[in-house]
C-alpha cells in the first residue's frame, strides 16, 4: 500500500511539473510587453466604448434608456477604468501569495519558475491597466476602505487552495468579460489591445491556479476543505462586488442615487456576471468547494 501511495503520488508530482514546463514554453514563445504593443500616444477617442456596453451595470434599465449616447459611452469608460483599478488591487493580492507560497521552495522546478514569470506578468499587467485607466480620463478607482483592510488580512493569511482558487475567481470572471471587449469593434481601440495581451496571458495563469488548487486539495481533509471553501467564498463575493465603484456615475455625470438603485436591480447585469462564472463554478463543484455556506456568498454576489 505504501508502495503504491508513492508511485501515485510521484506520477501526480510528474504530471503537474510537466503542466508547468509546458506553461514555462508558453509563456517564452507567446508573451507581449503593454509598453510597446499597446498604442498609448493616440489621444482618446470619445467616440467609442471603453467596454462593451452590455456589460455596463445599467444596460437594459430605464436609465440607460434615457441616457444620450455620449453618457452611455462616458459610463462605459469609467468602468471599464474601474474593473481596470480592481484588477491591479487583486493583482497586487496575488503575488504576494505567490511569493509567500514559493519562498524556500525549490528554485530550480518548473513550478517555481512558471509562479515567478506570473509575477512578473501581473507586474506588467498592473501598469498596464494604471496607464489604460488613466487615458480613458477616469481618476483613481480603489474598494471600500473596509474592503482594502479584508483584502490585506487575506493576502496574510490565505494558504493553498484558498489563495490558488481565490485567483482563479478573480481571473475567471475577468477572463469571459474581456474576451467580449476585446472582439467588439465599438471598444476604443487601445482597450481592445489590452485586454487581448489580458486575456492570452491570463489563459496560462489560469490553468496553473486550476493545477495548484487540485494539487492542495488531494491533501485535505474534510474540515480544512469547508474551511477554505468558506475563504474562498467571502473573497469572491468582495472581488466582484468591487469591480464597479460607485463613483463611476458621478465621474459619468449621472444621478448617483438613482443609478446605485437602478444597477442594484439590474438582472440583465446579474444575469452577465452569472454566465461568466459557469466554467468556474463546473470546476470549484468538481473539487468539492461549492459547500452550503460557500454557496450563500456566491449566490449574494450573483455568480449562481
Amino acid at each position: 500500500m505504501a508502495n503504491t501511495t508513492v508511485t501515485t503520488t510521484s506520477h501526480h508530482e510528474a504530471v503537474e511539473d510537466d503542466v508547468s514546463q509546458k506553461l514555462l514554453d508558453s509563456a517564452a514563445t507567446l508573451a507581449y510587453d503593454p509598453a510597446t504593443e499597446v498604442d498609448w500616444e493616440t489621444p482618446l477617442d470619445k467616440d467609442f466604448h471603453g467596454a462593451s456596453p452590455e456589460w455596463s451595470s445599467l444596460y437594459g434599465t430605464r436609465y440607460w434608456k434615457e441616457m444620450t449616447e455620449e453618457q452611455r459611452k462616458e459610463l462605459t469608460r469609467q468602468e471599464a477604468a474601474s474593473v481596470a483599478s480592481t484588477g491591479i488591487w487583486f493583482e497586487m493580492i496575488l503575488q504576494q501569495m505567490l511569493l509567500r507560497d514559493i519562498y524556500a521552495k525549490d528554485p530550480t522546478s518548473s513550478d517555481f519558475q512558471f509562479a515567478l514569470t506570473e509575477i512578473a506578468d501581473e507586474c506588467r499587467h498592473s501598469i498596464m491597466f494604471a496607464r489604460g485607466a488613466a487615458k480613458l480620463g477616469a481618476p483613481p478607482y480603489k474598494p471600500p476602505r473596509a474592503v482594502l483592510e479584508l483584502g490585506r488580512a487575506f493576502k496574510t493569511i490565505a494558504f493553498g487552495e484558498a489563495a490558488y482558487a481565490a485567483i482563479l475567481v478573480a481571473e475567471e470572471v475577468l477572463d469571459v468579460m474581456q474576451r467580449d471587449w476585446m472582439r467588439d469593434e465599438r471598444v476604443v481601440p487601445f482597450v481592445r489591445t489590452i485586454n487581448n495581451i489580458h486575456v492570452v496571458e491570463e489563459s496560462r495563469h489560469m490553468k496553473f491556479a486550476r493545477e495548484q488548487t487540485r494539487r492542495r486539495l488531494r491533501k485535505a481533509g474534510p474540515t480544512r476543505r469547508h474551511l477554505q471553501a468558506f475563504v474562498v467564498a467571502v473573497a469572491s463575493y468582495f472581488i466582484v462586488t468591487s469591480m464597479v465603484n460607485k463613483d463611476v456615475y458621478a465621474n459619468a455625470g449621472l444621478d448617483v442615487k438613482r443609478a446605485l438603485r437602478e444597477a442594484k436591480a439590474n438582472q440583465h447585469y446579474k444575469s452577465m456576471v452569472r454566465s461568466s462564472c459557469s466554467g468556474l463554478m463546473e470546476f470549484l463543484s468538481s473539487s468539492r468547494l461549492l459547500t452550503r455556506p460557500a454557496l450563500a456568498f456566491y449566490k449574494r454576489a450573483n455568480l449562481i
